[in-house]
C-alpha cells in the first residue's frame, strides 16, 4: 500500500481513518496537528503543519482531515500548503458507497460510508462527501465544500465551492447554491443562494 499522511487530528480525522483503513489503498503513516497529544486512535501525531515540508520528502500523499462546519477557511489552507510543499491528494472512496463510473471527484475529496454519486455529477477539490450523502444526476459540487451526513442534492443543482450542506437537508433539482454558503441541518432549499448566504432555519 502507498503511504499517506493525514492533516489534522480531530474528530473528523477519525471517521477518514476508518474509511481509509477500510479500502486498503493507502498506509497512515502518521499525522500531523498542532495539539500536544501524541497519538489519536493508533497513529502517532508526527508534528505541526511546520513539519510538512520535512515530511513531504519522505511521503508522496497526504489527505486533509481537518473538518469544514460554519467555515471551510482552514481546509482550504492546509489543501493549498501541503500542495506547495509537493503533496499528492488522491480520491479517497469507501468500498460501503456507490460512485457512478460516469461521475467525476477531484483530488484531496473523500466519499464516505453510505454515500451515492450517480452518473453526470462533477465533484472538485478537497470536499467531504459525508455518511450517507446523496449526490444525484449531474449536480456540480465546486472545491472545499461540505455534504454533510444524510444531505440530498438534487438532479442538476450547483453548489459553488467552500460551501456546507447541513445533516439531512435537500437541495431540490436545478438549485444553484453560491460560494461560501452555510445551509443548517434539516432544511428544504428550493430557492436559489447568493453567494456567502446563510440559512438557519426554514423561511
Amino acid at each position: 500500500m502507498k503511504k499517506i499522511i493525514l492533516i489534522g487530528a480531530g474528530g473528523h480525522c477519525v471517521s477518514c481513518v476508518d474509511v481509509i483503513e477500510l479500502q486498503r489503498k493507502f498506509k497512515i503513516v502518521g499525522l500531523i496537528d498542532n495539539r500536544k497529544e501524541k497519538f489519536l486512535l493508533d497513529y502517532k501525531i508526527i508534528g505541526g503543519d511546520k513539519e510538512l515540508k520535512k515530511v513531504s520528502k519522505k511521503i508522496d500523499y497526504a489527505l486533509i482531515t481537518v473538518g469544514h462546519i460554519k467555515n471551510s477557511t482552514i481546509r482550504e489552507n492546509l489543501f493549498k500548503k501541503a500542495l506547495n510543499c509537493g503533496f499528492k491528494f488522491p480520491t479517497i472512496v469507501s468500498p460501503l458507497s456507490h460512485v457512478s463510473k460516469r461521475a467525476t471527484i477531484g483530488e484531496g475529496t473523500i466519499v464516505m460510508h453510505g454515500s451515492v454519486v450517480n452518473a453526470g455529477a462533477k465533484i472538485g477539490k478537497n470536499c467531504i462527501i459525508n455518511n450517507k450523502a446523496l449526490i444525484e444526476h449531474d449536480v456540480v459540487i465546486e472545491d472545499n465544500c461540505h455534504l454533510s451526513t444524510g444531505s440530498t442534492v438534487n438532479g442538476g443543482a450547483i453548489i459553488k465551492k467552500n460551501s456546507f450542506i447541513g445533516s439531512c437537508s435537500v437541495i431540490k433539482q436545478n438549485i444553484k447554491i453560491g460560494k461560501n454558503c452555510f445551509v443548517n441541518a434539516n432544511l428544504f432549499i428550493d430557492q436559489n443562494l447568493k453567494d456567502n448566504s446563510k440559512i438557519y432555519e426554514k423561511k
